[in-house]
């Protein structure tokens, strides 16, 4: 069975951008991207013990599908015919896929994260991403509030206030959501984050985590102990935005610890 036969069959998808969720002019980094969020959604690693095969055979699928896409030649060739070269050396060569992801991603630290918190907050980069989650949410905070990187309740005075000052000088549009939202609102904001802080520290004292434990995957399960969606696609962007890119033909090193 071809990769495109594989793709239909174990994973539903019509082609190889659609296995890796991303579009057919997508960059690059975006393909990169679209691989990292599939595959922490596939890994054999989160699978039960009845279906780790299965999980195994996909998440092998969803190497071969990046390995062609990363690679300009092969790229080409299905862009402009429809067709995977099946005899290429990206496809024939022996490899661990479970290695070639692990080299692929950099293992994110605890450290990695609080380093990146203070260059990204109150950066040009942050204004952007801010501007952007209000015109896309019409000033809906609540989602504003979970999508922004790295925002906290704490945060959200600061941030009415870079989204305020913005639409003084008319650069952001004046949503009803945002300039009417009611106090009823604002203080259920208020409580979840509340509980959620409780939780998180809770979940801490349980997995027996120290302020400075490195685990990553281990401190996003003590904030959001029952959000894995919210896990992978933060993990997601901080790879994009974040994670450091080997250089272009060099080698990329291994992590130490991968769990």
């Amino acid at each position: 069975m071809g990769l495109l036969e594989e793709c239909r069959a174990s994973l539903g998808a019509g082609d190889l951008y659609q296995a890796l969720g991303v579009r057919r002019g997508a960059s690059a980094e975006e393909i990169r991207r679209g691989y990292r969020k599939a595959s922490l959604r596939l890994h054999p690693d989160r699978a039960e013990p009845g279906l780790k095969e299965e999980a195994t055979a996909r998440f092998q699928i969803l190497g071969k599908v990046y390995a062609v896409l990363s690679d300009k030649e092969q790229r080409a060739l299905y862009d402009e015919q429809g067709i995977v070269d099946e005899e290429s050396s990206v496809l024939t060569q022996d490899r661990d896929w479970e290695e070639y992801w692990r080299l692929l991603f950099k293992k994110i630290t605890v450290k990695d994260i609080e380093d990146f918190e203070k260059k990204y907050k109150d950066s040009a980069e942050e204004l952007d991403d801010i501007k952007a989650a209000y015109e896309d949410f019409k000033g809906d905070m609540d989602k504003i509030m979970e999508s922004v990187l790295c925002a906290e309740y704490t945060d959200e005075p600061r941030i009415r206030k870079i989204i305020q000052h913005a639409i003084d000088l008319g650069e952001l549009s004046s949503y009803k959501a945002f300039v009417k939202e009611s106090k009823q609102k604002i203080n259920a904001r208020k409580r979840r984050a509340e509980k959620e802080a409780e939780e998180a520290e809770k979940s801490r004292e349980e997995l027996g985590l120290g302020e400075g434990d490195d685990d990553l995957k281990a401190l996003i399960q003590s904030r959001n102990k029952n959000r894995q969606k919210e896990m992978d696609d933060f993990l997601a962007q901080m790879e994009a935005k974040y994670a450091t890119k080997s250089k272009k033909g060099g080698k990329k090193e291994a992590p130490k610890r991968v769990k």
